[in-house]
């Protein structure tokens, strides 16, 4: 029996759950979502690079990957940066563009994506053109399989035009991989005697957390131990309760101040993360003295390039149930909560401070809800005020790619219509973020996801002050933001959009946005203040 080289790979996608399909068509891309089968859903974006994030939000709710489909060349590199975010984010991700037909390729037409397989390395785990159109289903599954397996992240597959239609075999491509890698347990067996050893260890939790569903299993350990959780720097995903009397806070990103906020502790469990991802410079010793690090995690890449300690690889879910029965448990003691004191609110007059903006909404907000923050600048007021109390409600990058919230909460927001949770998306982020990527929002609006952007929009970019602050570094040009009509753009792409420059205002604004059940625009002109880069 023959079927067509289309016929095939929808088979094998549908086989492996994969029916979304997000997207933004090209010339070259037509012959393979030409008749597309009802049972796959095509989400239409406008940017290769939103198309990217959008489906990174969409596969981290779903838990599994997401099919894209951008345009040759052209629209891979337009999606570059999202791709790398991904990467970062260890987020599965099939990527697939056209290339031009085989018969032209020789001559390098227009469109023919030149090297498409070196172009979107290092950033994707596994690149490949098929030298045949019969190696396309069978390309589909290698990639499934390579995208899944730990740490999981994009994949990409560049498709000759004329590939689809050609006529196969039929066989069952269809095989299934492990997802998770289970500790040594020699190794393992070590880093317990080491745990019970220890007199004073604190632990250190990173996004593997969340990605490996191990929230609960977090918990158990550190109430355990008895152990103050800190959450490492630039981290993506909830990882612990951060009303917890156990949390400590957020570890600042750089190398000396680091190390201070683990002085007294004698050994440092980092599970789930790298060591550490820093930036900026300011130099000291990675540990205090007398303090020994052991890190858990699914990436050899991270172990191998820690700068400080001994590595396990496993899957963090897997080592926390394992490791939690080969330790005694310790009595437990009152700890100095280690949370930074509440900020203060602004003494401005003319506009709200951002810290008064969570202020007056984090009250006005659900139960249930998911938020994101693309506002380097207020994200510590923001993760203050706002407690991070269940898994799965908090979402970032883990690249410093700016336009990657706003398009990710939409996949977010499209997973929870798919599961039936329903929870409201709010994503606060600044006005230059808003910049990057506000064509995610025409997406949103068609697909009627229920997601709230308050844009705190200080007319700058507040984060780079900072850091040239930091380094003392002046007459940066560039850095002012004056004149941008955001709610105007927000109602451009069809959102409910408006201006609130009062508490009043804003909290009317707010109320409507979470009775509306679409995409809101939210404009909050804020004070100006600059805040010291690292405590």
């Amino acid at each position: 029996m023959h079927v067509s080289v289309k016929t095939a790979t929808f088979t094998l996608l549908r086989q492996l759950g994969m029916i979304w399909i997000v997207g933004n068509p090209g010339s070259t891309e037509e012959t393979f979502l030409q008749d597309l089968p009802e049972d796959f859903t095509y989400v239409q974006v406008l940017h290769e690079g939103s198309v990217v994030a959008i489906a990174d939000g969409l596969a981290q709710g779903l838990r599994q990957p997401v099919l894209v489909n951008v345009h040759t060349g052209v629209g891979l590199g337009n999606s570059m940066g999202a791709i790398l975010t991904a990467f970062q984010n260890k987020t599965p991700l099939i990527i697939t563009s056209g290339q031009q037909t085989r018969d032209m390729l020789l001559f390098e037409p227009a469109l023919t994506n030149v090297n498409a397989v070196t172009m979107p390395l290092p950033w994707v785990k596994w690149s490949y053109e098929p030298v045949r159109p019969e190696d396309v289903p069978g390309a589909f599954m290698r990639a499934y399989a390579m995208a899944v397996q730990p740490p999981a992240g994009p994949v990409y597959l560049s498709l000759p035009m004329d590939d689809w239609d050609k006529m196969i075999t039929a066989r069952n491509y269809l095989r299934t991989v492990s997802h998770r890698v289970a500790p040594d347990p020699v190794r393992l067996a070590d880093f317990a005697l080491r745990i019970d050893q220890s007199k004073n260890p604190v632990l250190i939790y990173g996004a593997d957390i969340a990605r490996s569903n191990a929230w609960d299993a977090g918990v158990h350990l550190a109430e355990q131990l008895q152990a103050p959780v800190w959450s490492t720097p630039f981290n993506e995903r909830a990882i612990f309760p951060s009303s917890h009397s156990l949390y400590a806070g957020i570890l600042p990103a750089a190398i000396a101040p680091l190390a201070d906020c683990l002085r007294g502790h004698d050994l440092a469990l980092v599970v789930g993360a790298p060591v550490f991802r820093y930036y900026p410079y300011i130099a000291g010793h990675y540990l205090p003295e007398g303090t020994s690090l052991l890190q858990i995690t699914d990436d050899f890449d991270a172990a191998a390039k820690a700068p400080v300690g001994d590595s396990l690889i496993g899957d963090s879910l897997l080592f926390l149930e394992q490791i939690v029965p080969m330790i005694a448990p310790r009595t437990h003691h009152m700890r100095p909560h280690h949370l930074d004191q509440r900020v203060k609110l602004s003494a401005s007059t003319e506009f709200l401070s951002a810290e008064a903006v969570f202020d007056i909404l984090k009250p006005l907000c659900p139960d249930e809800f998911i938020l994101l923050e693309e506002s380097p600048s207020n994200a510590p007021a923001l993760r203050q005020i706002f407690a991070i109390d269940q898994p799965d409600s908090f979402y970032t990058f883990a690249s410093g790619q700016l336009g990657w919230n706003m398009p990710a909460a939409i996949g977010l927001a499209l997973h929870e219509q798919i599961s039936g949770r329903h929870r409201p998306v709010i994503v606060f982020v600044g006005d230059g973020a808003f910049n990057y990527a506000p064509q995610c929002i025409y997406t949103g609006v068609r697909h009627h996801t229920h997601v709230i952007f308050v844009v705190l929009q200080n007319h700058e970019y507040a984060i780079l002050k900072e850091f040239a602050i930091e380094e003392k570094l002046k007459n940066i040009p560039g850095l002012e933001l004056p004149g941008i009509a955001i709610a105007d753009i927000g109602s451009a792409y069809g959102a409910h959009a408006t201006v609130a420059i009062t508490a009043i205002e804003l909290e009317a604004a707010f109320r409507e946005a979470m009775r509306y059940q679409g995409v809101s625009v939210l404009q909050v002109p804020i004070s100006s203040e600059l805040h010291p880069l690292i405590d």
